[in-house]
Parts: C-alpha cells; structure tokens; sequence
C-alpha cells in the first residue's frame, strides 16, 4: 500500500490581523499517497493558490500543520517542484540556461558536462531542442510552459506541483502540453498535484479529483475517484459513461457551490431615512440670486 507523502492536518490560513482578518483556508485535512495523481479544482479565488503554496513551502500554515514524508515542511525544497501558471522564466537567459540553472541547484557538485548532459535530455523530453538557445521573449506561451515543466522535472523532485500551468494557453496547445505532462508522468510515476478550474482536464489527467469549496473559510468538498484506464484517449472517453458519469457528479457539485455562494452574497440593504435638503446660497454660492434684471 502506497504510504502518504503530503498531510494537511486541521490547517488554516488567514491573512491581515484583526477585523481586517480574512481566512482562506478553514481546518483542512487531507493526505496526497505517493504515486498518485490527485487534482484540486475549484473556483477562482477560492484558495487553490494558497494550497498549492502551503506544499511548496511559500507559506506556512497560521494553524495547524503541513507535512511531507511525516515532517512538517519548512521553507522550498527541490524535492517539491513546482510549475508555475506564469512561466517563471528569467528573460535574459536562454532556454538552456533556465533549464541549467535548476540543475546546478540541485547538483552543485556536478561537472559542467554532467550538468549539459542532463539539461539536454529534459529539454529534449519536452521536444525544445532546435530553440535550447533561443530567449523566453522569442517563445510562444507554449514553448515557454513546456520551458518551465523541463526545468521542474530536471530537478527530479519527488513531488511535482502543477499550479493551473495550462490555463493561459490556447485550447490546442493546452491539449498537447496534457498528453506531454501525463506521458512523463507515466515514466517515473512521482507524486503530483494538479491546480485546475477545468474538470474535464482534471478528469483526464488525475486518479483522484477534490473540489475546494468556494472561500473565505475554503474547505474541502468530496473526493472523486476517477477509475479510468490508463494511458486516456480524449477521444474515447467523450463516449466512455465512468467519464461521463464522474465528470458530470463534479459538475453538479460545483454548480450547486456556485448557486449557495451567489444566495449568500445577497443581502437586504435597508437605506437611511434621509429627505433630500434644498440648497441654500450660504452652503451653494452658485445659487445665490443674481442682482439686477433676470
């Protein structure tokens, strides 16, 4: 049986003090097992960043705990790595360069040989090898998130952090990064973590899917076990009934937060009983009469 690699143990997160206090995460527990692929989806806004981050090391719980591999997690770590929404590329590098810059992170001691090599090999993985000289601004958003998954997995880290990395990206190239992702995932079966407000990637790609609850005081909703074969064909499952089945019980669940967060905004605004004054010339000058003929 697969032990558990992350723990979140009654967490809560709050940011400012006082009344201006707001807390986004509420007493979340949860356990991530080795191996697995498990998705966190979810409205924007509703906290998934903030969670994301708690795991990373970005951010420390305000109660609570946050464990990886039964130890509280304190600081970043390229055992977690983490890939990005925005890319997170330095512009004055190279693709090569961006991608070297973890490696010699992770493996100080290496030769530069060593760390070319290695370099090489995951700038390949994500098929960059004729831009590896090439500068971010000279990429597509594209190239440049398969730029920022290259540089995450050549730090080979035993958790792999996906904060909705596919979001800005054209429906096409989305598509193609997800069948790129999983196909490395599959190599080497490392834990991940999917960030989306997509189901139907979420569905696709993970074991298991967790809804967040719309914040503040975010909490964790249902899990979903996606039983599903692998390696998925997009194409096939649009006829598959467990993908149709699973997808649509997230759907309705997410519709119906939706519904309950939209009736709870609402509120009864009672205005004061106030009568409009006349103005006067002493408060208004520009009222004040004119002398002489009208």
């Amino acid at each position: 049986m697969s032990e558990n690699i992350v723990e979140f143990k009654n967490v809560s997160k709050w940011y400012g003090e006082g009344e201006n206090r707001t807390e986004v995460l509420s007493n979340i527990n949860l356990t991530i097992k080795e191996g697995e692929f498990l998705a966190i989806v979810g409205f924007t806004g509703s906290g998934k960043t903030t969670l994301i981050n708690l795991i990373s090391g970005l951010l420390e719980p305000d109660e609570g705990e946050v464990l990886f591999k039964g130890k509280p997690i304190k600081g970043t770590s390229h055992e977690r790595g983490i890939i990005f929404q925005n890319y997170s590329l330095l512009p004055w590098l190279n693709v090569f360069q961006n991608v070297a810059l973890a490696v010699k992170e992770v493996h100080p001691d290496w030769s530069q040989e060593q760390i070319t090599e290695h370099t090489e090999r995951f700038i390949e993985m994500v098929h960059l090898s004729p831009a590896k000289n090439k500068l971010p601004k000279e990429l597509s958003g594209g190239m440049r998130q398969r730029v920022s998954v290259a540089r995450a997995l050549s730090m080979d880290p035993e958790m792999l952090l996906m904060d909705e990395p596919l979001g800005a990206l054209d429906a096409l190239t989305r598509g193609v990064l997800q069948e790129e992702i999983l196909r490395i995932w599959s190599a080497n079966r490392r834990t991940a973590l999917l960030i989306t407000n997509d189901v139907d990637e979420g569905v696709f790609m993970a074991d298991r899917i967790i809804p967040l609850n719309p914040g503040p005081n975010a909490t964790l909703g249902p899990e979903y076990m996606i039983e599903l074969d692998r390696p998925r064909d997009k194409k096939a499952l649009n006829s598959d009934p467990k993908f149709k089945e699973v997808r649509t019980a997230i759907l309705n669940y997410l519709v119906d937060l939706g519904e309950a967060a939209k009736l709870e905004k609402k509120a009864e605004f009672i205005l004061p009983d106030y009568k409009p004054m006349m103005p006067n010339s002493r408060s208004f000058p520009f009222f004040r009469r004119k002398k002489g003929r009208a």
